[in-house]
């Protein structure tokens, strides 16, 4: 369940892959263009509102016209992840990997795998993500949770403290935490956690010095 979690956050990512595709449609003619801009339009409410046969419908349109459409079959297979129509989900990311190769579609890709318990192929799927795309704490966290599937110890805690370095949030701590835990180490869990302990008690600038701070900035 957290990896469909994360298959919605990254959600978000994917509109950047939509605009950039919506921008490709100003050079077709004005009519197929207003048409394409419409249904995604159309899509995009249907998926906020959970009205998920008024988006399916919509971005099903949009392939019969553009059938190498990535962005339009990335869309699709979250909204199918989103119904637990796994094996829909996979075959719309595949397709978008394959015209259009972007870390967000193989990063979707991997994560249906991992929820079908097909680790091998959601580890190769994470890989060719982390491989375009490696500055996100997300991709290295699902990343490790396939390799704890897989048995690959070494290569979670490795992934594991790529996350913290790319986002140290008490969610990246406390993941890495409970790893050390479980693996019986708590020498490192203990160490882990009084870090954390002392993070979260480290108090932000003064607002006096904020002040002085932007005063220098602006001078």
């Amino acid at each position: 369940m957290y990896v469909l979690l994360l298959l919605f956050g990254f959600g978000a990512l994917t509109f950047r892959n939509l605009n950039i595709r919506e921008e490709d449609i100003t050079g077709l003619p004005r009519k197929v263009s207003d048409k394409l801009g419409g249904l995604w339009d159309i899509a995009h409410q249907g998926m906020r509102e959970n009205r998920f046969l008024r988006a399916e419908k919509a971005l099903l349109t949009i392939l019969k016209i553009d059938q190498k459409n990535a962005a339009a079959y990335n869309r699709l297979g979250i909204l199918y992840a989103k119904q637990k129509e796994y094996k829909d989900a996979i075959d719309c990311f595949e397709i978008a990997s394959s015209i259009e190769p972007t870390a967000s579609s193989l990063h979707n890709l991997g994560l249906i795998y991992y929820e079908t318990e097909n680790y091998d192929k959601a580890s190769q799927a994470f890989e060719q993500a982390l491989k375009l795309e490696e500055e996100l704490a997300a991709r290295h966290i699902a990343y490790a949770k396939v390799q704890e599937k897989l048995g690959n110890t070494k290569l979670m805690l490795e992934e594991l403290r790529r996350a913290i370095e790319l986002e140290p949030t008490n969610e990246s701590y406390n993941l890495l935490i409970k790893a050390y835990q479980n693996l019986g180490m708590h020498a490192e869990a203990d160490i882990l956690s009084d870090k954390l302990s002392r993070l979260k008690q480290k108090p932000g600038p003064s607002k006096s010095k904020n002040r002085v701070a932007r005063k220098r900035r602006v001078v």
